[in-house]
């Protein structure tokens, strides 16, 4: 990566106290009174949660969602350590820590809906686990890519401290961190896709295919740089900073060619298994599958060229787009296009969805005190990279 300049990272500074970070505590305060309820009288306490729909937001939402947005840490990694793309390092780490909050919060959301909560260590112990489950293959590799993570950003740390020997010790290693960073978002990712094969034909034809694994991988990966671009600009908004166009926008275009792989192995799917005449069916499954296909082709013709690349409030979009359409390819799979059988509904409650919002409002608190505090952004008055 030699040849690349970039301004050192540092905190931005500022106060802690203002109207975002109090609004994020009094959702975290109501989440944590949500969470108290349901771990001593149980998720039928708060949750619609039933037979025949034994997961609902949080599992698909917080974890499945959550853990496809917080891989913005890992589709930047690949540019910069796999594909020796140095030009795009100073946003590693502001994409790490995004990451790193949202699969930590996921693997935690994964507890708040187990029935028997408290043998959650079942999971590890070799007296219970069972290798053979696309479940344990998923919280293996969840577990362990969050304490990959956590090392991987722990640099940020020992800087704040002048712990500087510490820092040269963990170089040493850090190329295995990143290795194993790399490898394990892309066995969990297409894991959680194989959830979808194993719930065979409850799940609707246009979802359930063998290519899902294929898919959530190719999706994910897509959503990290979409969550990238979201983020930058948002970030740049609200700490009033000059936004890295000249980062995001090459970056803007490697996220459309993986965006195009998706969508032709994505419909070369659908015609292949002879499943696409079920996008044309007059139920609720087409018309959400329309809308998610949309999503995913809109930012095609928002950022398509160049000059529209350089535009932040197109990137901004487009970037939200792909997160949407991330969104809608999960609940249609999990939820909307899951049918267990007659008699079965499943709506989220109140106190479900301010589980969710809490858990996104603990990240913003996070993202904004960590980057306020400790050296993640590049520095403000920092020349443009080149």
């Amino acid at each position: 990566m030699a040849g690349h300049q970039h301004a050192a990272p540092a905190p931005v500074g500022g106060q802690l106290l203002n109207t975002t970070t109090l609004i994020c505590g009094v959702l975290v305060a109501m989440m944590a009174a949500i969470l108290l309820t349901r771990f001593l009288f149980g998720l039928g306490a708060v949750t619609h949660l039933n037979d025949g729909y034994p997961w609902g937001l949080w599992v698909v939402g917080d974890v499945i969602i959550g853990s496809a947005f917080a891989c913005g840490g890992f589709s930047v990694a690949m540019l910069v350590y796999i594909f020796n793309k140095g030009e795009y390092h100073p946003l590693v780490r502001p994409a790490l820590l995004a990451s790193l909050f949202g699969y930590t919060l996921a693997g935690a959301g994964v507890i708040f809906d187990l029935g028997r909560w408290w043998n959650f260590w079942h999971i590890f112990w070799p007296g219970y686990s069972n290798p053979n489950s696309v479940m344990f293959e998923v919280a293996v590799c969840i577990s362990a890519y969050i304490v990959v993570m956590w090392l991987e950003f722990s640099p940020a740390f020992l800087e704040k401290f002048g712990m500087k020997e510490q820092k040269k010790k963990l170089n040493r290693v850090l190329f295995f961190l990143v290795a194993l960073g790399t490898l394990l978002p892309m066995m969990h990712q297409s894991s959680l896709g194989t959830l979808l094969v194993v719930m065979g034909s409850q799940v609707n034809p246009l979802w359930q295919t063998p290519a899902v694994p294929l898919l959530y991988l190719l999706s994910a990966i897509v959503i990290g740089y979409g969550v990238v671009l979201f983020e930058s600009c948002v970030a740049s908004s609200a700490y009033r900073r000059q936004i890295e166009t000249n980062l995001l926008q090459p970056m803007a275009k490697v996220m459309l060619g993986v965006l195009a792989a998706y969508l032709v192995v994505r419909v070369g799917d659908l015609v292949v298994r002879g499943a696409l005449g079920n996008a044309f069916q007059a139920d609720l499954e087409a018309f959400v599958f329309w809308i998610e296909m949309a999503l995913f082709v809109l930012p095609f013709v928002l950022i398509g060229s160049a000059e529209a690349r350089r535009n932040p409030a197109r990137l901004f979009l487009a970037g939200l787009s792909i997160m949407l359409g991330g969104v809608f390819l999960r609940i249609n799979g999990f939820l909307i296009g899951y049918d267990t059988g007659p008699g079965w509904n499943y709506f989220p409650s109140v106190a479900e969805m301010l589980v969710t919002a809490g858990m996104f409002a603990l990240e913003v608190l996070g993202y904004i005190v960590i980057t306020r505090r400790f050296p993640v952004l590049p520095r403000a008055e920092a020349p443009a990279a080149h």
